[in-house]
């Protein structure tokens, strides 16, 4: 596929030759057509009568040209400089051409770099371009004011977030407390379920705002090592009947340690919810790649895809969640820069595999001469 440039440059070689082949090719054809029609203006001189040879004068002298010959001469060498000069300048237009479609261009490189670096977290910059006021300064301009009002809705969103978060939490706390105090013993039942559904409201706006804050982009980043996150998780991690295995190799990620943390977690609950009885669960990181496997059910190849959407249960299970654990992977992966992907296991089972950008230059340095070994766990309780 050709760029721009390319198509500039060739149409501005592509014009200029055309327009110097066309001039050439007219002054060479009118000189022609003068040449012969002055010289046939001439009356043609009689042959030269023999001169006899001259003491010390060579006796085969050349013999003049004749007038039309000499005209077919100039025409052909008028011709041959015509087409050096035309190849010389084919180069020259469409190196100067190159070099001029550049200049012009060099505005929508600048627009293209700004728009490629913008994310959510840098929304504040802007392209300025300075210089006359024409197409691409007007569009420089527009593409700015587009990122102003970007701007003002994010932020409008992020405090929105921000206040929801407290203006839903509070009310659900009073509630819980008044559920554990206010009610009676002998409704221990209803005093059960009405926990239960307030306890499952709870995490359903915590799993909405992570899943808003993932998704609002990261605003500051720093270096988390991801293996540290994973053994700390596994060890917080309730799994019950479920055997849960880790190996883990030291490697640093530079964005929020609270979603990262809660990108594992999501993973590991979702492979122990999703599990047969007595089952197990692999935790895995290895330049950069994070991977949990399960022995749960199958899951469809056409419904992989389904696994990622909020809201969307595949399998029926005793602790039934908000169908936002996945989902909310997907995100805060997709805010640090990772790919993520799920495919089955044989035999049944899940596999889910995040792989973060630029392993081999986030792997957490360790001194020289020492190398820290592989750590392998194992939970089952």
């Amino acid at each position: 596929m050709t760029t721009v440039r390319v198509r500039l440059t060739l149409a501005y070689s592509g014009l200029f030759l055309l327009t110097s082949i066309i001039l050439l090719v007219t002054v060479n054809l009118l000189l022609g057509q003068t040449l012969r029609t002055r010289i046939a203006r001439f009356p043609v001189p009689p042959p030269p009568a023999p001169v006899a040879p001259v003491p010390g004068m060579p006796a085969d002298r050349p013999m003049p040209v004749p007038l039309p010959d000499l005209v077919d001469d100039v025409i052909g060498y008028q011709w041959e400089v015509t087409a050096l000069t035309v190849g010389i300048l084919a180069v020259v237009s469409v190196v100067v051409g190159w070099l001029v479609a550049g200049r012009i261009l060099r505005p929508v490189h600048r627009i293209t770099a700004t728009a490629r670096r913008l994310s959510l977290s840098n929304l504040h910059e802007r392209i300025a371009l300075t210089g006359p006021k024409d197409e691409l300064k007007e569009l420089a301009d527009t593409f700015d004011a587009m990122l102003d009002r970007l701007e003002r809705s994010v932020e409008g969103q992020r405090r929105f977030v921000a206040n929801a978060s407290h203006e839903l939490r509070t009310p659900l706390a009073v509630q819980r407390a008044a559920i554990e105090i206010g009610l009676p013993e002998d409704v221990g039942e209803i005093r059960d379920k009405l926990l239960f559904h307030n306890r499952r409201t709870e995490n359903l706006i915590d799993a909405l705002l992570v899943l808003a804050q993932a998704e609002h982009g990261l605003e500051r980043l720093r270096p988390v090592a991801l293996d540290q996150v994973v053994r700390l998780v596994l060890a917080e991690e309730g799994s019950g009947d479920i055997t849960v295995t880790a190996r883990t190799e030291p490697f640093v990620v530079h964005g929020d340690p609270i979603l990262l943390n809660r990108l594992v977690t999501n993973l590991v609950d979702n492979a122990v919810r999703h599990n047969r009885p007595g089952g197990t669960v692999e935790v895995t990181l290895a330049d950069g790649v994070l991977t949990v496997r399960n022995t749960g059910p199958e899951v469809p190849e056409e419904r992989f895809g389904d696994l990622f959407e909020p809201f969307r249960r595949l399998h029926t299970t005793r602790e039934q969640g908000a169908g936002l654990g996945l989902s909310i992977v997907a995100s805060i992966a997709k805010a640090h820069g990772a790919g993520i992907r799920a495919s089955s296991n044989p035999g049944g089972g899940l596999e889910l595999v995040v792989a973060f950008a630029g392993p081999r230059d986030r792997r957490r340095e360790t001194p020289p001469g020492r190398t820290e070994p592989t750590r392998r766990t194992s939970w089952r309780t």
